[in-house]
């Protein structure tokens, strides 16, 4: 799968997460220790958000997780767009394929979260996982780290699964 692919069926999987999320659960604890669900719902509805901004295209500011996702999909298939260049969360330019590559690990790792936070099934597709294994472990978390972006890393058994190796990576205890 590309990066279109990867981030397709990962967004998807979070807003179906996020569509199940209760009122009463907006206020609760994930294990990104610094937001609530809220601001966890917020920052995955922002990656798709950029992705469009960075093909440039508008964003409605009303627009709901599931609209962004679609709008930011459409964009993404348009000719060239895999092409253009935008600066990455870490700070250095990059194509919007490669932002959609790390879209697409970011909404996967946080979909754990929101899972963990929310009650819901928190298995990742181990499709999913094991391409962002291959394509962002062991040296994206530690950019990330440098950058005080991702936590500091879990240790997990040799024989972990790619999905508790993934998150452990990311500074998550699975």
């Amino acid at each position: 799968m590309g990066p279109v692919e990867l981030f397709e069926a990962a967004a998807w999987r979070a807003v179906g997460l996020a569509e199940n999320v209760g009122d009463e659960q907006l206020a609760g604890p994930t294990p990104c220790a610094q937001w609530d669900v809220r601001a966890l719902l917020d920052h995955l509805r922002g990656g798709p958000a950029y992705l469009l901004a960075a093909t440039g295209h508008d964003l409605d500011a009303d627009a709901s997780y599931r609209t962004v996702v679609a709008q930011c999909l459409a964009a993404l298939r348009q000719p060239g767009a895999l092409e253009r260049r935008c600066m990455s969360p870490l700070g250095f330019e990059w194509s919007v394929g490669e932002a959609a590559a790390g879209t697409f690990m970011d909404q996967l790792v946080h979909s754990w979260d929101l899972a963990v936070a929310t009650g819901q099934n928190r298995t990742l597709d181990p499709a999913l996982v094991e391409a962002c294994v291959a394509m962002f472990l062991p040296d994206m978390p530690e950019r990330g780290r440098a950058r005080g972006l991702v936590g500091p890393a879990v240790t997990v058994a040799a024989d972990a699964s790619a999905q508790d190796r993934l998150l452990a990576g990311m500074g998550r205890t699975p």
